[in-house]
């Protein structure tokens, strides 16, 4: 793509989360989701904050009032954008989100070629604005997909954005397979993501380290079959691989052990 058409995904994201909020009540405003302690207006109020600050907004001086539910450095900052927004109503947050993306889509529409390759720091060390822009797509389809889950108004699982989406979780698996889930040398491990958004990723095992292979092995030691939401909702950490397992909604075949191992250690988020 190119980084105009990935600016394209981003606008596509944010607009799809526009319509979905547009018409919410204020009793689905204060949802809860799949993220502990997070209502459907904290999902909004998350993505404000983040496109506040890289608009070059200041944090807020403000000490949340529960945080329980949070496990680490990045979520108590995450918390402090969020709880400053609890006493707000949803239309205020949405409201702010409209205007902050509105002027982040303005600035992304102005780059050069020269500024979307410029070096900067990511969530995932250093990268370009465009791979930033990525990961920023990334985040907001799975947090539009959490509100989506709450209210029980499935969409947005077949899009551009939503394969951009699960491409991202999909280049991590060699990393789950070798090194959280330690599958041994040798193995082959065959992720596949069933639906239009979906993908097959074929990994193999050598030396302690995964790799993806250019095609799928005939008869892999592990073949991990799960449509685009369960495959999203696991390898972000929102549902429990047990029950995933349980209901049916992952399957496993061949090695069906280290298969499930592999999938309680799909999550990837911080």
């Amino acid at each position: 793509m190119t980084d105009q058409q990935v600016v394209d995904l981003m606008e596509h994201v944010w607009s799809s989360i526009d319509s979905l909020c547009s018409p919410l009540t204020e009793t689905q405003w204060k949802t809860s989701t799949d993220c502990p302690g997070w209502s459907v207006q904290d999902q909004i109020s998350h993505i404000v904050g983040s496109e506040s600050g890289i608009l070059g907004n200041p944090r807020p001086e403000h000490t949340p009032q529960s945080t329980s539910y949070v496990k680490n450095d990045v979520g108590q900052s995450n918390e402090v954008l969020v709880d400053f927004r609890r006493s707000w109503i949803g239309q205020q947050v949405l409201d702010e989100f409209r205007d902050l993306t509105r002027q982040r889509l303005t600035y992304l529409r102005g780059l050069t070629e020269e500024q979307f390759a410029t070096e900067m720091q990511t969530p995932l060390g250093p990268g370009t604005v465009t791979e930033f822009i990525r990961i920023r797509i990334m985040d907001a389809w799975v947090h539009e997909q959490d509100i989506r889950r709450a209210l029980g108004i499935p969409g947005e699982l077949d899009s551009a954005v939503a394969a951009h989406a699960i491409g991202r979780v999909a280049r991590a698996m060699p990393f789950v397979a070798a090194r959280k889930a330690q599958a041994p040398d040798g193995a082959t491990v065959v992720f596949d993501i069933t639906g239009p958004a979906g993908q097959v990723v074929p990994v193999a095992v050598e030396g302690g380290r995964g790799s993806r292979l250019d095609s799928e092995p005939e008869s892999p030691t592990v073949r991990i079959t799960a449509d685009v939401e369960t495959f999203a909702c696991l390898g972000c950490g929102r549902w429990d691989p047990a029950e995933a397992l349980s209901s049916g909604k992952i399957t496993v075949t061949g090695d069906t052990g280290l298969g499930e191992i592999i999938v309680k250690q799909m999550n990837i988020m911080i």
